[in-house]
This record gives structure tokens, sequence and C-alpha cells, in this order.
């Protein structure tokens, strides 16, 4: 296998002292055949100057797929972290920071990984667009590769560290922005297009963006209770063929594939993680048999929900 730089040193241009480097938060997440995540916001090593670092890691085994991956790896500072309430004291909250003594600067160290079993549901017979050999795992020879860090991308990686959900749903709400980031990193190797560049004309306007936003949200807050596109559209004041262009041209993908996708990685961190039942599973996820549950959970993952169970 071969080496692949560590995200912090880079960062840092120079080994950390673990000693330096105390661990303020940390949400991990790890699952075979699944995406697995790390996130961690560290104690700033006092006076070391520091870049805010991506990087795409592409490790293939001809040998052993089980130990092929597809890894993104996030560096950033600048951030600060009060130690009063965990997140801001009331100084910080009123903007008088400089009176502040609580405020600690932080490192913020991203890595998330995809399985090529993950990555296969992505891909589809015949294309060859830039980018399908790595997400089919096609190249031969590992690599890594510096990943630009777009506002999109730094967008995403904050709202990880924010985010209001717990728990299950803070599980999904962090896998679809894994996928976005994964959008935005392939994108930008391919250089075909820049990642900002909006084509439909109608989401120019800042208040129809927020709507497909809202869409997504709203999509992940009733994982259980499945909702139809009309649905959505009222939910969300927009037109039912907007909302589907305009989810397709913000995220890159259709909004049942979406919510399909979320559903799924929902169903094996509950079968994996905590345990549950494939018929306890199957009524979480609102669906009207547990057969109709296994097809949908087998076409996404390649496994049978029981199969799961036994890894």
């Amino acid at each position: 296998m071969q080496y692949q730089p560590d995200i912090l040193t880079l960062a840092l241009k120079q080994t950390p002292m673990v000693e330096d480097m105390r661990v303020l938060l940390q949400k991990e997440l790890s699952a075979p055949g699944m995406v697995s995540y790390s996130i961690r916001r560290l104690k700033r090593p006092n006076g070391s100057p520091m870049e805010d670092t991506g990087l795409l890691v592409y490790q293939v085994d001809s040998d052993s797929s089980e130990d092929s991956y597809l890894e993104l790896r996030f560096c950033i500072s600048g951030n600060t972290y009060c130690k009063a309430k965990h997140t801001e004291c009331d100084a910080c909250l009123s903007e008088k920071t400089s009176y502040c003594g609580e405020r600690i600067e932080t490192v913020d160290v991203f890595h998330f990984r995809f399985t090529p079993q993950h990555l296969s549901q992505f891909s589809k017979a015949g294309w060859t667009q830039l980018g399908d050999d790595i997400i089919t795992f096609k190249r031969p020879t590992s690599f890594n590769k510096p990943v630009p860090l777009c506002n999109k991308t730094r967008i995403a990686l904050e709202s990880m560290l924010n985010t209001s959900y717990t728990g299950s749903m803070e599980n999904i709400f962090i896998n679809s922005q894994m996928q976005m980031l994964l959008l935005y990193s392939l994108d930008c190797m391919a250089g075909e297009k820049e990642i900002n560049v909006i084509q439909c004309k109608f989401l120019s306007n800042d208040a129809d963006r927020e709507k497909i936003n809202k869409a997504r949200e709203v999509l992940i807050e009733h994982i259980g209770e499945p909702i139809t596109i009309k649905e959505l559209s009222r939910k969300v004041a927009m037109n039912e063929c907007y909302l589907k262009k305009g989810f397709k041209e913000m995220f890159g993908t259709t909004i049942f594939d979406f919510y399909q996708s979320q559903r799924m990685e929902h169903a094996k961190y509950l079968l994996y993680e905590k345990g549950l039942s494939v018929t306890e599973v199957s009524l979480v996820l609102g669906y009207s048999s547990i057969s109709h549950f296994s097809t949908a959970f087998k076409k996404h993952t390649g496994l049978k929900p029981c199969e799961l169970l036994f890894r």
C-alpha cells in the first residue's frame, strides 16, 4: 500500500507534537462497507503557522478491494472554541471577544472515507466522464491530489461542526454533506467547469436557492415518513418542475435518488450501529412490507439487510 501524507502535517508543514493538540470536540462513525468519518476540533499549537489544506486520497489494492478506498481530508484553522459553554459564552455572543478569557484557537481536522462498494452505486455502465475511473477504482495506481477549498466546501465543513442535529439525524446530515464534498472535489479534479457556475437561470435568485436547500432539509427530516414531490413542493413553496430541475442542478442528483440514498444509509446505520432488526428498520423507515425494504436495500448496497447484520 502506498504511503499517504497526514493532513495535519501538511497544514503545519511539520509533524505536530501530540501534547500540543488537545482534542476539544470529536465526532466519528465507522462501519464495514459504509462511508466512515472522523471530525476533530483540536487546540492549535501556540505560534504555529498553518495553511488551510484539502486532500483527495485514492488508495487502490489490486489484491484486495476491501483495502481500497477514496478519502477526503481537510484541515481548517482560524476558528475559535469557548470553554465556557463548549460553543460561545455571553462575551463571545456580544462580540466582546477581547474580554473573553475562555476562547481557544483551534484547528479542525476532517477525514471522510468512501469504500468501493459504496461508490459503485453512483457509476453507470458505459459512462466515460472524468472521475468515473476514480469512483469505480479503475485507475491502477494510488495517488493523492490537493483539493481547493472553495466557499461551498468550507460551508459544508462548517455545517458539520455546528449542526443542531443529534444522534441518528446527525449521522444522516453528515452523510449528505460528505456526498456533496465528494461531488465538489471530483468536479475540481475534472476541471470541466467552475463549481459555482449555475446553469438554471432561476437559481441566480437567492430566495429560490434557499428553497432548494430547504427541500433537502425537509427530505432529511422526513427520512422515516415518505414524502411525495408534490408535498415537498408545497412545503417549500416552489413549482414541482423548478424544484426537480433546481435540485438536480445544485446537488447533482434527483430528489428520488437523494432521498433513497439517505434512507438506505440510515438503514445501514440502524442495522449495524444500533442493532435493530430488519423488521424494526423497515417500520422506522415507513415501508409497507419487509420485502419492499429488503429489495430497496439490496439495490442500493448490493447486500440483503440480514447479510449486513452478520458482518
